[in-house]
This record gives structure tokens, sequence and C-alpha cells, in this order.
């Protein structure tokens, strides 16, 4: 899959800006700059050095430029890499990419730098894949995780453990060469410990995904309750704007409104949305259905409830099992909580989950904030953990997982074994695939087709 061509991409954003970066990789990087470069020989300087002078395409002079020299292996694809700065005019980076080219470069490929970065051993494949996550990240939680995972993150520990899995498929395998006289290199108790201290690494990597998941996509948040609880007013003192129209008037709320929110690093999407409640008005029925399409899809529900209204027991466990009787994760907000009777006060404390508020006063919003991460990412923070964000690695973790646990099995019920040696096999594939071990050219090219061109 690897070529030896020079390739040339703008590593910039598209369209006009005060500076714009094109880069080169490859082995004629410099011999290749050289010819349209006016200045010095820049195949004579040295490695990690910048340089002044100026594009040329005959006597026409393009831009001034400064270049930026990288000498193999020392850079980021291992090859000669060549960064030029200019002007960020499109038509300026347009005419040196097409001098470039005309030089003997060729134009890259979507991520094509990062691929050879990672078919040169530079980056293993969950790194490289952290490097689109880090450049797509919104928020300081999904920069600290891509961030993690370019330094390794959790495929250093996987790496270790399939190499001592490696030893002992080696010694089953030696086993099945020696079947004819009955005798066990592999020593069983060791191995089901190795599958066990496995399988303990793996678990809690896998379970992470639900979480990394929302962080690295944003929490959908609705806001839902009966008309007049207060959610458009919650929503405005959570923005700190006057987002949502707030009326006394029942239904005034007829369609979603979203707006996101940053909370300690980690971005919640908050939906606010129509009342749930039985309505004549066809305009309105349809902002109610939009409200429950809408909770089918949140990750987290903020149930809002009047309590200015619950002056009875009954009435407060009502409110408290419409809120449980979401799947979704939810918190039980009672706004209006200074018109709150105050004998529902004590019933309240006892009620996991729960928050008293003023929207309207903007009381009790802090401890909402704190409650809402809490209930995203636990009570550890998020820089203590190690979370998988990216699917595919779930997916070569959950299949690990089953092949571990069918390799135990087989142990442990005396199957024989070839088939022990055939699910340890597919434990293997399946955590090579996440550091790019075990690979093949269609996952590449799916993984790195999603890459901007110029990384």
């Amino acid at each position: 899959m690897l070529d030896s061509e020079t390739i040339v991409a703008l590593s910039t954003p598209q369209g006009t800006g005060a500076i714009g970066v094109i880069r080169l990789s490859g082995a004629e990087a410099f011999a290749i700059t050289d010819k349209v470069f006016h200045g010095k020989k820049l195949s004579d300087q040295a490695s990690h050095t910048v340089h002044y002078g100026h594009i040329v395409d005959g006597p026409q002079t393009i831009d001034e430029v400064m270049v930026a020299l990288f000498r193999a292996p020392k850079s980021f694809t291992t090859e000669n890499v060549v960064e030029i700065s200019c002007h960020g005019s499109p038509f300026i980076i347009e005419q040196i990419i097409r001098l470039l080219i005309s030089a003997g470069a060729r134009a890259a490929k979507p991520g094509e730098f990062t691929l050879r970065a990672f078919l040169h051993g530079r980056i293993d494949l969950s790194q490289a894949e952290a490097v689109a996550d880090l450049i797509a990240s919104q928020s300081s939680a999904a920069h600290d995780i891509a961030m993690q995972q370019m330094r390794g993150g959790f495929a250093k520990q996987i790496r270790a453990l399939r190499q001592e899995l490696i030893d002992f498929a080696a010694l089953l395998e030696l086993e099945l060469d020696f079947s004819e006289e009955d005798v066990e290199f592999a020593n069983r108790q060791k191995l089901i410990a190795l599958l066990d201290q496995t399988e303990q690494v793996i678990l809690p990597l896998a379970e992470s995904f639900k979480l990394g998941n929302v962080i690295k996509q944003g929490v959908n948040t609705a806001i839902v309750g009966k008309p007049n609880a207060g959610k458009s007013t919650l929503l405005n003192t959570l923005l700190n704007e006057d987002r949502a129209i707030v009326s006394s008037i029942p239904g005034t709320t007829r369609d979603t409104i979203e707006e996101t929110i940053n909370i300690n690093g980690i971005v919640f999407r908050f939906i606010d949305t129509a009342g749930l409640r039985d309505t004549t008005d066809e305009i309105e029925q349809i902002g109610v259905n939009k409200s429950y399409t809408t909770i089918e899809q949140a990750s987290v529900l903020l149930y809002l409830t009047d309590g200015s209204q619950l002056d009875t027991p009954e009435k407060l466990q009502e409110e408290i099992n419409r809120a449980h009787s979401f799947d979704t994760p939810h918190l039980l907000i009672i706004n209006k909580a200074d018109l709150l009777p105050t004998h529902i006060n004590e019933l309240i404390a006892a009620t996991p989950n729960t928050l008293l508020i003023s929207a309207k006063n903007k009381t009790g919003i802090t401890q909402l904030r704190e409650a809402l991460y809490s209930l995203v990412a636990g009570s550890n923070r998020l820089e203590d953990q190690t979370i998988v964000t990216n699917l595919r690695h779930y997916q070569s973790l959950q299949n690990a997982l089953r092949a571990l646990r069918d390799t135990r099995a087989a142990i442990t019920n005396q199957i024989s074994s070839e088939l022990a040696a055939l699910d340890l096999r597919n434990a293997l594939q399946a955590l090579g695939e996440i550091s790019g071990e075990v690979t093949n050219d269609e996952i590449l090219g799916s993984i790195f087709s999603k890459f901007c061109i110029g990384k």
C-alpha cells in the first residue's frame, strides 16, 4: 500500500487566511522544492531549520515564503518533509501546489501523511486514529482523551498482554505438532490466570466506550416535563441569555430548541422540548410528538416539575414515578423551589437524583451542573480514566472478550487443544486489530479516508 512517491497537500484549512502551510513528504521532497524555491539550495541544509526565500515560476515570483525542513527519519512521516509557509491567498496556494506537482510531486490523498507515519512504524493505528480525534475535538475532555491515545493510551497495555498470549499460543501450537506423543507444553493454570488478567484489563475498557462516545459526540440532554414547569427559563438560565421564549401560556414551546454548554470539559447539547400533555391543538401535538422522539434519542434527561404544584405527597410521588419511568439516565429537577410547600422538603431529601432549583432566581444551577457532570463522568476525574471513544476499538475489544472466554471454557472443560488454540488465535486477531498489528488494506482505506487532506 505504501509507495515511494513524494506527496503534497495544503495542511491548513481551505479558504483565505493570513498564512497557508503546504506540506511535502517523500524522498524527493527537498529536491522537488529546490526546483521552485529561490534563495538557497535546500538539499544542502540541515534538518529542523527554517529558510526564507521566494517561490518562482520561471521569471515570475509567486510569493515570499518560509520553508521548514525535516530530514528522515526525524519527521512525522519518518520521510523527508518540507513545510512551506506562504500567504494564505487561495490563488497563491493553488499556484504553489501546481508548481510542486509539475516538479514531480503527487497530490496527497486524505490522511496519507498519517498513513505513512503508521506504515513506517512511527505510530500505531490507534494513535493514528487519535490524530483525527484530536483535530475534531470540541471540548477539553475530548482533547485530553485524544492526547492520551496519541501517547499510546491503552494500546501499550494491550500489546504487552497480547505478547504473553502469543507465547502461550505458540506452546499450544507446539502441542499440536506433538499430538501423537500426548505432551503438554502450555501450563493450563498459568494460561487461565493470564486470560483472567487480560479480561480484567479489556472489560473496563469496553465498558468505558459508552462514556467515551458521548464525550466525543457531545451529550444530548433533553429538558422535559409538563407545560409551564420552567423548561425554557432553565435553558435561558443555563445559557445566561434569552434563547427560548418564556411565557405563562401553556404550550408556548412547540418545537425543540438546541444549544450547547461546556461543563468541566464535556459538551452538553441541551434540547428544550414542548411540554408533555394531551392537547387538541394540532401544531402543539406535533411539538409533543417531537418531544417523545427527542427523549428516545437523548443520552441524559432533565425531568422538570413545578414545585409550586407539589402540595401533597401523592403529587410528588406521581412526578417521581414519571421521572423514573424513563430508562435513560435522568435527574428529577424540582423548579420554583422557593414556592415548594415546606412539608414536602423532607420527602424530597430521601429521593435520589433529585435537585431543588429556581431557574428564575438562578439558585441551585451550580449544583445542577455538578450533578449533570457526575451523571455522565462518574465520581472519578476524566484525566484519571482510560476511555475508549472509537467504535472500531470497542468492537475489537468485544470480539476479544468473547474469544478469551471461549478459550477459557475450552481449557476448563478439557476440550481439544485445537479448539483452544483456534479461540486464542481469534483473541489475538481482535487485539491486534486495535493497534494495527493485524490489519488489511480495506480497513486502512476506511480509516484514513475519513481524515482531512494534508494530515
